[in-house]
Order: structure tokens, then sequence, then C-alpha cells
């Protein structure tokens, strides 16, 4: 398999590139050391020779050395950015989570309000029939607002019946306070009766020798 099927980043390909040219050189080098006679090896051309392919050879492996530590650099700093990437993610999704959990709790906090059985449901209200016609300015009012309504005039109903029972509250304690005070008078007109009549014994004796 060629390593071109296997490293698909573009940045890559120039390293490719250096390395197979660094391989092709290497082997011509080995091939023509390899072709030339052992006592031909000596010879000024033949030395000319393999040092100008050497120099070709270390050229492509100085290119790649520094393409190889380029791409190094490189993948340390997007490991660093991958790193980084992957804290963002993990924050996001831990942020996503946290939502969830909220948006949950919300709703079974909508929920038990939904069915919160509230003490105004259980108010003796005027059937909304009734209120609406004795109060056709909320005929078109929507359920919430005729709802708050009704408990209104159930307030204001409660609050003059309150007055009206405190008036008469009051009439009761001035009727009693006035019962007492004739129930006084007649027991100090009884009193003062006896008086009068124990004080008209000795005349009425009298009357009755004279008789």
């Amino acid at each position: 398999m060629e390593a071109t099927t296997i490293v698909s980043d573009p940045s890559l390909a120039p390293v490719l590139q250096i390395s197979g040219e660094a391989r092709d050189q290497a082997r011509r080098l080995v091939d023509y050391i390899s072709s030339t006679d052992h006592a031909d090896l000596s010879s000024p051309d033949v030395q000319s020779q393999i040092t100008q392919q050497t120099k070709i050879l270390n050229t492509n492996l100085s290119q790649l050395r520094g393409l190889h530590r380029a791409a190094h650099f490189g993948a340390r700093e997007t490991k660093s950015e991958t790193a980084e990437a992957r804290q963002e993610v993990d924050r996001l999704h831990l942020q996503l989570q946290n939502l969830y959990y909220e948006q949950r709790h919300l709703r079974g906090e909508i929920s038990a309000c939904e069915s919160y059985e509230h003490s105004y449901q259980k108010l003796p209200l005027i059937p909304v029939e009734e209120f609406l016609i004795l109060h056709p300015e909320h005929a078109d009012s929507d359920e919430n607002a005729i709802m708050v309504a009704r408990i209104e005039h159930e307030r204001a109903e409660r609050e003059t019946l309150e007055q009206q029972r405190q008036e008469l509250l009051k009439r009761k304690l001035k009727l009693v306070a006035e019962n007492k005070k004739r129930k006084e008078d007649l027991a100090s007109l009884d009193k003062d009766l006896e008086k009068f009549i124990d004080a008209a014994k000795p005349i009425q004796k009298i009357f009755e020798k004279v008789v």
C-alpha cells in the first residue's frame, strides 16, 4: 500500500515527495556504487560522481529533516488545538446537560403548578354567565382575566357584606345597651314603686280605719 493512500493531509504531501526523492536518490547512489568496479572506486571521476550524488542525497535528507521538524511542530500545535477544542466541547456538553436538567426541573415545576389545587378554585364564585351579565365589559376577556375579575368581584361582595355585618353588629350592641338601660330603669322604677307602696301603707291603714 502506497503512503499516499494512507496519508491524506495535504500539508504532508511535500514530506512524501521529498521522502520519495531521497529514497530514489539513495537507490541511485547505491546502484551506481554497486555497478562500479571496486578498482575504479578510487578514480577521481567516480569519486566526483559519488560526491555529487551524496550531496544531492544529503540535500534531500536535510529538506526531509526540516519538513519532519515542521510536521512535528504542526502535529504538536494541532494536538494542542484539539485538546482546547475538546475542552470547549466538554464545556458546551456540560452546559447542555445543565440546560436539560433545568428544563426537566422547570417542566416538573410547571406540571406541579398545573396540578396544584389552589384555594381560589374552592371559592363559591358567581357563575361565569351571571358574572358576564353583571359585567358585560369582560365579555371579550380571556379565561384568566375573567377568573381574576370574578375573584375581585367576590372580594368586593365580601367586603360589602362585612361592612353590613359590622354595621348590624354595631346596631345590635346599641340595642343591647339600650335594652340593658331600660331594664335598669325598670328595675329602678320597681324599687321606687316598692318604696312608694311601703310609704303609702300607713296612709292606707288610716283610710281603712276611717272606713
